[in-house]
């Protein structure tokens, strides 16, 4: 018998740069400066989303031009004195103390919960500051990750201090820190169908999957999209191995998708959907073996092993 408990976790609250009073020509290439625009959770909740083929070659245009200004700053860069974003603030009429004091007094994240931010503030502790917890290695401009909605999650997924996999439009790359090279891993633009045969997999396949949730860990690489799509694929394998639709609800983005190993060393992940389902799948056997259903769409679902369920 495995046991385990979920811990679910709400919207995220994401933050963006603020559309600051300093602009010019020469700050448009350096910072993103703009404002988000509001948010309408009937197109991210239930999943009709959809990415704009025109706005990905302007896109591609921006980042060209960015290319362009900045180059990739190292750490031998940054203790000589440049700036980790590769920003010259020197250059600009605005300092990046100003202009990060005025993003702290204008920008307001954005809640689905009002007033949530202030409450959880009331009870957090002050921390202590002036630890060394991280040193700044490498800024590359050269990986681009693709990320159609704020609320999105995982879709930049690290396995290891120099190996980066993301969502780079419709392809999943994978990133060497060591190497600085990339590499495309699976690329979901066309028709992907399953090279093995299992038991519940979709043979034919999906096309153009618009990915909203990636997982990557022990050499096995998941994919969620927008209408409840899992793509499983083996690193150290070719093609993909398992397809398979978890709802044809209307509302069923795959929000998040979590690997692990169960007490008797089997490899299972879990899937978290707009649907308010959470699926268990075994992945020895390519089969579902659990479906939670709740309230409520499931942002986040994290299993931890021999503790009874709660939610």
């Amino acid at each position: 018998m495995i046991s385990f408990s979920l811990i679910f976790v709400g919207s995220a609250v994401n933050w963006s740069p603020i559309m600051s009073q300093y602009q010019g020509d020469e700050m448009d290439h350096v910072v993103d400066d703009y404002e988000i625009a509001e948010v309408d959770d009937d197109v991210y909740f239930h999943g009709r989303f959809m990415a704009d083929s025109d706005s990905e070659d302007d896109d591609d245009d921006e980042y060209d031009h960015l290319d362009n200004k900045i180059t990739d700053t190292s750490a031998t860069d940054a203790r000589k004195g440049k700036d980790i974003q590769g920003i010259p603030w020197e250059r600009l009429s605005i300092s990046r103390e100003k202009y990060r004091q005025t993003r702290l007094e204008q920008y307001k994240n954005y809640e689905n919960v009002p007033q949530s931010g202030e409450s959880s503030e009331k009870e957090c502790e002050l921390t202590k500051k002036g630890g060394k917890y991280y040193e700044f290695w490498r800024n590359t401009r050269s990986v681009k990750s693709t990320i159609l909605h704020f609320q999105l999650r995982n879709l930049v997924w690290s396995t290891s201090k120099h190996d980066v996999y993301l969502m780079s439009h419709f392809s999943i790359v994978h990133w060497s820190s060591l190497s600085c090279k990339k590499n495309e891993v699976l690329n979901v633009s066309g028709h992907v169908a399953p090279c093995e045969k299992h038991p519940g997999s979709l043979l034919e396949g999906f096309t153009q999957t618009q990915v909203s949730t990636l997982a990557v860990k022990d050499r096995l690489l998941i994919a969620g999209g927008f209408q409840g799509e899992l793509i499983c694929k083996y690193l150290d394998r070719p093609g993909v191995s398992f397809c398979s639709r978890t709802t044809y609800d209307d509302n069923a983005i795959t929000n998040a998708i979590e690997i692990y190993e169960c007490s008797s060393g089997a490899v299972h992940f879990m899937a978290s959907n707009n649907d308010s389902g959470v699926r268990d799948f075994d992945m020895e056997r390519f089969q579902q073996t659990k479906h939670f259903c709740f309230d409520w769409p499931v942002n986040v679902s994290i299993p931890s092993v021999n503790v009874n369920i709660s939610a």
